[in-house]
């Protein structure tokens, strides 16, 4: 009977080891984030959530959800993402856990609320600039595309959040898919308010 190689045995089981923890270490959203996909599920909200409402509400997790008639403008970008597997309830609540003094502290609170964090704007600004998705704000409606998020200044303290269109103005510039007071909507905002935020799900 043939004796194994005992350092070849080990050498096996090291690899092994080694892709199991590559393979636990990836995010929930190892897939790539398809851009037409996205702005797909955004557009298909137009129409559907007609209303605003910011009322703070307990939610199952993961997969929570206030009713889709309504909502904010984080809601916009969870649900589209949502339709291809990606959790931000779920994810930036487990960043918040092992990360909570990284994120910004403008609530009060004192620790990870999951009905809540992942909805509100400056929470998913940090998540997703964590998550190496960061872009240099640009007024170049060409440094644009389909399927990237933005963020804004409204002022008085306020920001709000939409994901650029695969459609553009007669000008030439990206509509966004965004809910700002009167449901999900594909207007022509891009330039409308202060970019604070650009971000894309292709890492470099």
């Amino acid at each position: 009977m043939r004796q194994g190689c005992p350092w070849l045995e080990q050498a096996l089981r090291r690899a092994v080891l080694v892709c199991l923890c590559l393979c636990l270490a990836l995010p929930a959203w190892a897939q790539p984030i398809q851009a037409e996909q996205l702005v797909s599920a955004a557009r298909q909200q137009v129409g559907v959530t007609l209303g605003y409402d910011p009322v703070y509400r307990r939610l199952d997790y993961p997969g929570g959800d206030v009713p889709l008639a309504t909502g904010v403008c984080t809601d916009v970008l969870i649900r589209a993402l949502r339709a291809q597997g990606l959790d931000l309830q779920q994810a930036v609540h487990e960043d918040m856990r092992a990360h909570f003094s990284a994120y910004p502290n403008n609530w009060g609170l004192k620790r990870p609320d999951r009905n809540i964090d992942h909805r509100r704007v400056p929470n998913l600004m940090t998540w997703l600039r964590r998550q190496g998705l960061a872009r240099p704000p640009s007024e170049a409606a060409s440094a644009y595309r389909g399927g990237d998020v933005v963020t804004w200044d409204l002022g008085n303290g306020l920001s709000h959040i939409g994901i650029v269109s695969d459609r553009r103005s007669a000008q030439g510039v990206p509509l966004i898919l965004h809910n700002i007071g009167r449901g999900t909507r594909e207007e022509d905002i891009l330039f409308a308010f202060k970019v604070t935020g650009h971000y894309r799900f292709a890492r470099p």
